[in-house]
């Protein structure tokens, strides 16, 4: 496994995309011999949410407004205003211990939406004080220094004593309805910034990833969780074979007499290796283009394992926390898995190999 600082919670909150992408940048510290970091996703929300607001109101109100968002957000932040240990900005200013975003998300929510209804006819030039002054009481403000182990910093400054420059990463996916090796806007509604990613044949995407993972980087990972294959209690993220001879040791007869419920209990049993459903380029799309792939949730790969039959698992780091888990806070998804319902991958552009990066004008 490549070095990973502890699993957190996320909670009640929708900011997986900041775990995620807070989790790997943490990594990357520990990969350049930067020591262990604890940082601020909070930095980060609420920077986004201000942000998510000034676009929704141009946009008058037509693009999509909450609490998700992608590593694109977390990286445009990390370009503009630096970083922030959590030890300076923890955003609980609500009394709880970990985050819980519900409240904050609706009134933030319907601020925004009282604004873009323009009942003045004509916006005020402070609504963006009074959009701020919820994020403040809610998370807090964000410190312009901060003292962080006997030293005074700014997040700029804090950014660049860490040493690591966001533009050094690239974000990769595997689409078939734009062109293969160009950038694209990848369409999915927490997109709100419009972010782009390199497009990859899911063969080459899928390099991209096992290059990076076993030469010591790791790889901050989109993808679908809602397939019933993704098992959290189990620490398990399978797409099992519908064909009904896979079953093994089931006779035919038997499997006809089986009620609906029943049969899907059997397909997603997986208290042992099963086969699972060979996925290919167009299978990868026609999930995307019937919903039936979404952009649910990001996480970050930390490595590469195998089960008892040497079928290929990638080792996932979640932000749902360690308290009663199987596996205290990892999770393992099947090669299958990931190649049908990633969304997009990032890494580090020297974990790209040479002729894929050469492809994409790395």
């Amino acid at each position: 496994s490549i070095p990973a600082t502890p699993v957190k919670d996320q909670h009640r909150s929708g900011t997986c995309w900041s775990f995620a992408s807070v989790s790997f940048i943490e990594s990357e510290l520990l990969r350049t011999g930067k020591g262990i970091h604890d940082l601020s996703e909070m930095f980060f929300v609420r920077q986004a949410y201000l942000a998510k607001a000034v676009k929704y109101v141009r946009m008058h109100g037509t693009i999509n407004f909450a609490g998700g968002g992608l590593t694109h957000d977390v990286f445009d932040i990390w370009k503009r205003d630096g970083l922030v240990p959590e030890s300076a900005y923890d955003g609980l200013r609500t009394g709880d211990s970990l985050p819980v975003h519900g409240e904050l998300n609706a009134v933030l929510s319907g601020y925004i939406e009282q604004v873009v209804k323009n009942p003045n006819r004509q916006l005020t030039p402070v609504w963006k004080e009074g959009f701020e002054g919820i994020l403040d009481a809610y998370l807090g403000a964000v410190p312009d220094r901060f003292v962080h182990e006997g030293v005074t910093y700014t997040p700029r400054s804090f950014s660049d004593a860490l040493g690591l420059d966001p533009a050094e990463y690239v974000m990769i996916g595997s689409f078939t309805h734009h062109p293969f090796y160009e950038d694209f806007i990848i369409e999915i509604p927490d997109n709100w910034s419009w972010g782009s990613i390199k497009n990859l044949p899911l063969a080459e995407m899928m390099s991209v990833m096992e290059h990076a993972l076993k030469n010591g980087y790791s790889v901050c990972w989109d993808a679908d969780v809602g397939e019933k294959g993704f098992d959290w209690k189990r620490g398990i993220a399978l797409i099992p074979s519908e064909e009904i001879e896979d079953l093994s040791g089931l006779e035919r007869a038997r499997w006809d007499e089986l009620s609906e419920s029943e049969r899907e209990a059997l397909f997603y049993d997986f208290s042992s290796p099963r086969k699972e459903k060979a996925i290919t380029q167009e299978l990868r799309q026609q999930g995307f283009d019937n919903y039936r792939t979404t952009d649910d949730h990001l996480m970050h790969i930390t490595g590469l394992a195998r089960d008892q039959q040497g079928n290929r698992f990638f080792q996932v780091k979640n932000s749902w926390g360690t308290g009663n888990h199987i596996y205290k806070g990892y999770m393992y998804a099947s090669d299958a898995y990931v190649r049908a319902k990633t969304i997009f991958i990032v890494v580090h552009r020297d974990a790209v190999p040479r002729s894929i990066a050469e492809k994409l004008g790395l």
